[in-house]
């Protein structure tokens, strides 16, 4: 991709809880191009939804407080906006599209309520140009009888539906960026991949880039143009979707690779599991985080953490295992 619409450089994000700090993201960075579609990808825990939660400056909501880094969109650091200036932005120029779709929609008010809302605030559209813009938006997102639906409230629509639901109103303030959570949790696989190929078409359509958070490496294949790799809070991993797929260097991606299922036959291999599970943020170990659970673990991944670093080009790892050409 030519130019940058979104650079995040060194982002760390903290939790000061009672029983003390918890770094949720440590030192993340990633660069994301127009019409790009970026998947970050990873096991629950390892700060995918912290991290997008501070681009669109939400993690004061949770609790979080991003202690330094910054998170530059079209050239300007939103770190260093006015609330009013970033509230602007959300929802008009960067969208979200959150994990459920069963709790994202407030089952008081009409989807027609709830879609024009939007529109009304940050395009302007009076309520019937509102109206008409919904309903060309909910047949982009191939809900069939869209003016009728309009008139429904959530509880009467399906998982798929709603998430369809969820994906017009985030594009209904014609953003750049879309961030979409985890969009096909509690899906069908038949409905996974028409919700996919929804976000693609969008992409595409609109010059729309996307940061996609799943920990599913189908979907990243089927979606992806590159990918973020995510553990304990770092990106361990970065690098075009078909450099991750055939060649993987960092032992947490071979481990999430090989846990794919490979064949169609009765006696197909065995699926292979990284044993042990993601740290707590506040309970990491010393030197590398992934180094309990790494069958390739050394003396000085116990001793000393290691830095994401470019071994190929646009290919970058954070394993001391892995040499530099």
């Amino acid at each position: 991709m030519c130019d940058h619409l979104l650079s995040v450089k060194d982002l760390e994000v903290t939790f000061h809880t009672e029983s003390g700090r918890i770094p949720a993201v440590r030192g993340v960075s990633f660069d994301l191009g127009r019409g790009e579609i970026l998947c970050l990808v990873g096991e629950s825990g390892c700060g995918k939804s912290v991290t997008a939660l501070a681009l669109l400056g939400l993690t004061d909501y949770t609790g979080g407080v991003i202690e330094c880094g910054s998170i530059h969109f079209n050239g300007r650091d939103v770190m260093t906006m006015s609330e009013s200036e970033v509230q602007r932005i959300r929802g008009n120029q960067i969208s979200m599209i959150f994990q459920e779709p069963m709790t994202s929609l407030n089952p008081l008010f009409s989807i027609g309520f709830q879609m024009t809302e939007t529109m009304r605030l940050h395009l302007g559209l009076s309520r019937e140009q509102a109206r008409m813009r919904a309903v060309e938006l909910l047949k982009k997102v191939d809900i069939p009888a869209p003016e009728m639906r309009l008139d429904d409230y959530p509880q009467k629509l399906s998982g798929g539906m709603r998430q369809r639901v969820m994906i017009a109103m985030a594009i209904s303030g014609e953003p750049q960026l879309l961030v979409a959570d985890e969009p096909t949790t509690a899906l069908d696989v038949t409905v996974q991949v028409q919700i996919l190929n929804i976000l693609k078409e969008m992409g595409r359509e609109l010059n729309l880039s996307v940061l996609l958070i799943t920990h599913d490496m189908g979907i990243v294949a089927e979606v992806a143009d590159r990918v973020a790799v995510m553990y304990a809070g770092r990106i361990v991993e970065l690098a075009s979707v078909d450099e991750i797929f055939e060649r993987p260097l960092h032992p947490y991606t071979q481990g999430l690779l090989a846990s794919l299922p490979k064949g169609s036959g009765l006696r197909s291999e065995r699926l292979k599991a990284i044993m042990g599970t993601v740290p707590k943020p506040q309970e990491l170990p010393p030197g590398c985080a992934f180094n309990p659970r790494c069958e390739q673990s050394g003396d000085i991944c116990i001793m000393q953490d290691s830095q994401l670093a470019e071994v190929y080009p646009e290919h970058g790892v954070s394993c001391h295992m892995v040499k530099k050409i």
